[in-house]
């Protein structure tokens, strides 16, 4: 397996060697060779490469549960109105179109009981991206510069963390628990930075909110209030903001769902990134924000020298199935399907784990994501001998590892996330089984 490491940050711009055809090496930049070695593009390329494997790593979605009738509807009816067939494959503005832009708002203000704390917000305050991931990249690239913190539960996601490396951000971890982010772990974290005399470096706190990718944990409601008012108490220097990634929200499979993090923010602490790839369809690739007002003229602006406007025809065909109702239909028969894939991984790591000494897994209440922890001194990274092990038998996870900032809380190689997303209950059931058996084989 090629080394997933990436560059190392102090090193400077280096020639890189070019096809024998070419006279002079090309020149690369410091952030596009620190954009080497992500993790996503090795496990991607091997599920999609070796598709004997029983792939239990990627978060794609389920194949056969994409929707085609939906779209097909939100389709017929834009083409059967001229005027809004040509709209829709125009241009579109910056922050996005306006219809969709207002109907979410509503729509997360009712999810959330519509609390006072977003009584205030306006449609002029929601932007559309070209999903969430570019939502956050463009965040970072905004409210950080190189050298800048932003502050992470331990584990937290792995692309994120990705991002936060190719901008020259520092990620910095604090403790979790079945739980999620612990908040009197975080306020220590922000206490040690404060006495380093790196307080002003924090810019913000990145939470994944609802069964977080890895951990598949969903923060409870006081946790949440909890570190919206740790960010108002050690914005002494500037505001630091909270960064809340609710991807998962829509896929719950058991339990009442928890107000966001917009319920508790009084102050435009908060900024929401949501997206529809886990809740409708990855390939029409839309994410949308709600930022405090602050922000949003600067983030358009920014947003405006990468795309001066996210795939036009996309949103036009998400509005149209968000208000026609195929959204919410479509996220209803997802969870039908996923809670069924959820419980199929959950019996196999009961029947073949179980047995296992130092073993022990979460049971996510939704989302897409099991986490694994194994013995201690089990190295389960990309490097050791049980994803090697794995591999032969056919078997391919995400090592935990990848899920831990560079600095804070100690990287736990002996974990694994583990996805139950595109695999069938029975293929399910299968890739546990022998990934039981190879960690029985490296933990002897």
């Amino acid at each position: 397996m090629p080394p997933l490491g990436g560059l190392d940050q102090k090193a400077g711009p280096q020639l890189v060697k070019t096809p024998a055809s070419t006279t002079s090496p090309a020149y690369l930049s410091r952030r596009a060779q620190a954009s080497g070695g992500q993790p996503i593009n090795y496990l991607m390329h091997t599920a999609l490469s070796r598709p004997e494997l029983i792939s239990l790593a990627a978060g794609f979605v389920d194949q056969g549960s994409l929707p085609v009738a939906e779209v097909d509807d939100a389709w017929r009816t834009l083409a059967a109105e001229q005027s809004l067939a040509h709209a829709a494959l125009q241009y579109g503005t910056t922050a996005g179109y306006r219809p969709l832009r207002e109907l979410l708002l509503e729509e997360q203000r009712t999810a959330d009981g519509d609390p006072p704390a977003m009584r205030n917000l306006t449609p002029e305050q929601v932007v559309v991206t070209a999903g969430s991931n570019q939502l956050l990249y463009l965040l970072a690239d905004m409210l950080c510069d190189a050298g800048d913190i932003v502050l992470c539960a331990a584990p937290t996601y792995y692309v994120f963390l990705g991002v936060l490396k190719n901008l020259g951000i520092r990620a910095v971890s604090a403790a979790t628990d079945e739980q999620g982010l612990i908040p009197e772990a975080l306020e220590e974290r922000l206490e040690q930075l404060a006495k380093a005399g790196e307080l002003g470096r924090v810019r913000c706190i990145y939470v994944v909110s609802y069964f977080d990718n890895p951990q598949g944990v969903t923060l409870p409601a006081d946790r949440r209030a909890k570190i919206v008012e740790l960010a108002r108490k050690y914005s002494t220097e500037h505001k630091i903001y909270v960064l809340d990634d609710a991807a998962y929200r829509k896929l719950r499979y058991v339990g009442d769902d928890v107000p966001s993090f917009a319920a508790f923010d009084e102050d435009d602490t908060v900024i929401t990134t949501q997206t529809f790839s886990k809740s409708f369809s990855p390939g029409v690739r839309v994410g949308w924000g709600v930022l405090p007002p602050e922000l949003v003229q600067t983030f358009c602006d920014v947003k405006s020298n990468i795309d001066f406007g996210s795939p036009n025809l996309n949103q036009h065909l998400i509005y149209e199935a968000v208000r026609s109702g195929g959204w919410a239909k479509q996220t209803a028969a997802l969870c039908d399907v996923y809670r069924t894939k959820r419980d199929a991984m959950l019996r196999a790591c009961e029947r073949y784990m179980a047995g296992l000494p130092g073993v022990s897994w979460r049971h996510p209440a939704g989302g897409l994501y099991v986490w694994l922890m194994l013995p201690e001194g089990v190295d389960a990274g990309a490097d050791g001998p049980l994803f090697r092990a794995a591999l032969d038998a056919g078997v391919l996870y995400v090592p935990g590892g990848f899920s831990y900032a560079g600095e804070g809380e100690p990287t736990a190689n002996n974990t694994i996330r583990l996805s139950y997303g595109v695999q069938s209950p029975a293929r399910i059931d299968e890739g546990i089984r022998h990934l039981a058996t190879a960690v029985a084989a490296v933990a002897r």
